[in-house]
C-alpha cells in the first residue's frame, strides 16, 4: 500500500497538472477510440504499449481475456460490451491476449487450478480454445503449446463477441472492426491476426494497416484482400 499511496501523491503533485485540461474536458463525457478487452494480468498495460492517453481506451479486463457467448453471459462482460458499442459508439474492439497467460496455463492443465473455487467454471467459456488445440496442434508441447493456446483463445473470443447483439448489429452496418492481438510483454511486441496469412504477425507501421476494407466471416478464413496486420469483420 505504501507504494500506491506514494504514487498517488506524486500524481497529484507532479503529474495531474499536465493532464488537467484534458480531464476537465473528459468530465463532460467520454468518446473512446476502442473497446480493449484484455487479461487482468498485472504485466499487461494497454495504455503503455499502445501509448494511449486518458479517455482513449474503454477497457474490459478479466482472467484470460474471455468473452462469454451472449446466451451464457451472467457477469459484467455483456453490459460493458453493449455500453461501449451502443452508447459510446466505439468504432473498434480489440481482444488482446498475452504471453505467459496463467489462465491459459490452467486451461491446458486443469489439475493445476483445482484449488481455485471459480476459475475452472470460468474457463469453460474457453472450451473452444481447447477444442481447436486438440484438432490442430496435437504435436505441440511446453511453451509452444502455451503460445498456441494464447493465440487460439483470442480468436475464439472474437467469435464469441459476434454473438452479442450490439456487436452483430455493428458488424452488419459496417460500423465496427474486430481485432485479434497478442502482446508479448517480455519483448514489447504486439501481434495482430492476419486472415490473409492465417497467423499472427507483428503490427507494422500505421500506414500499412487498412481501415475497414476487408470482409471476414471467421478469424481463420482467408479473404485474399485483407491487409496482413488486420482482422476486420463485416457481417
Amino acid at each position: 500500500m505504501r507504494k500506491l499511496l506514494e504514487g498517488i501523491c506524486r500524481f497529484q503533485n507532479r503529474v495531474f497538472e499536465r493532464y488537467q485540461k484534458r480531464f476537465e474536458k473528459l468530465a463532460r463525457g467520454q468518446s473512446p477510440i476502442a473497446l480493449f478487452i484484455t487479461c487482468s494480468d498485472s504485466r499487461v498495460l494497454p495504455d503503455l504499449f499502445t501509448q494511449s492517453g486518458p479517455g482513449d481506451l474503454f477497457v474490459l479486463r478479466n482472467a484470460g481475456n474471455i468473452v462469454p457467448p451472449y446466451a451464457t453471459s451472467n457477469g459484467g462482460e455483456a453490459p460493458t460490451i453493449e455500453y461501449a458499442v451502443s452508447a459510446l459508439a466505439v468504432p473498434d474492439i480489440i481482444v488482446c491476449g498475452h504471453s505467459g497467460c496463467g489462465a491459459m496455463r490452467a486451461l491446458l492443465d486443469p489439475p493445476s487450478a483445482r484449488h481455485l473455487a471459480t476459475l475452472p467454471a470460468w474457463l469453460e467459456h474457453a472450451e473452444a480454445t481447447c477444442r481447436m488445440i486438440r484438432e490442430r496442434q496435437g504435436a505441440l508441447s511446453g511453451q509452444a503449446l502455451l503460445d498456441c493456446a494464447v493465440e487460439e483463445n483470442v480468436l475464439a473470443q472474437i467469435e464469441n463477441l459476434k454473438t452479442h447483439p450490439a456487436v452483430h448489429d455493428g458488424l452488419a452496418r459496417g460500423a465496427l472492426g474486430l481485432h485479434a492481438w497478442v502482446y508479448r510483454f517480455e519483448t514489447g511486441a504486439v501481434l495482430n491476426y492476419s486472415a490473409e496469412r492465417r497467423k499472427f504477425v507483428p503490427i507494422a507501421e500505421p500506414a500499412s494497416t487498412s481501415v475497414r476494407t476487408a470482409a471476414v466471416s471467421k478469424p481463420h478464413a482467408a479473404t485474399g484482400d485483407e491487409q496482413p496486420a488486420e482482422i476486420r469483420a463485416r457481417m
